[in-house]
């Protein structure tokens, strides 16, 4: 017959006992013989053969890159869209400013997919920013694939030279060039 018994003592102490018949094991021996148990259990898994994913497994989201290259232009509306509005939340929200990009100009492509053939396609875009306080400053975007809204379509990260308060990007924006 087994049976345990458990004794508060304090706040967050408890002494424990297991009664095996007569005999009573408890204490260093029952914290000794539980650590031999728990070793052994997390032991089990490694000695077990392990198998490759199945058919099933594979084709569950795991596909792996997958990417179509079919990235908008740097001079495309919606991208540029997007940089304005991100800005704009941006400065209300986190540095309490009312600045906004009213304008680009000179928008061109710096780049496109500058590294190796499997890593996300990204298109890198340079310009200039035109600002509410009639002020002009370098911007530096990338459009890049499945970085968008849970990585569903195309993402934009931007940069505008100067109004990088927090040093995100590094100094004068470097981290958001090619």
């Amino acid at each position: 017959m087994v049976r345990v018994k458990a004794r508060f003592q304090g706040r967050f102490q408890a002494r424990f006992q297991i009664r095996l018949g007569r005999r009573a094991i408890g204490g260093a021996a029952l914290a000794g013989a539980l650590g031999i148990v728990l070793a052994a259990g997390a032991l089990a898994p490694a000695r077990a053969a392990t198998w490759a994913a199945t058919w099933l497994e594979k084709n569950f989201w795991m596909s792996g890159p997958n990417y179509t290259r079919d990235l908008p232009q740097c001079e495309s509306h919606p991208a540029l869209d997007r940089i304005i509005s991100d800005f704009r939340t941006k400065e209300f929200r986190f540095w309490n400013s009312e600045l906004r990009i009213v304008g680009f100009e000179n928008i061109h492509e710096v780049a496109t997919m500058p590294w190796a053939a499997q890593s996300i396609p990204r298109r890198f875009c340079g310009g200039t920013a035109v600002i509410n306080d009639q002020t002009k400053h370098p911007i530096y975007y990338s459009i890049a694939e499945d970085t968008g809204t849970i990585g569903v379509d195309w993402g934009v990260n931007f940069c505008v030279v100067g109004l990088d308060r927090n040093l995100a990007y590094g100094p004068n924006c470097r981290a958001a060039k090619p």
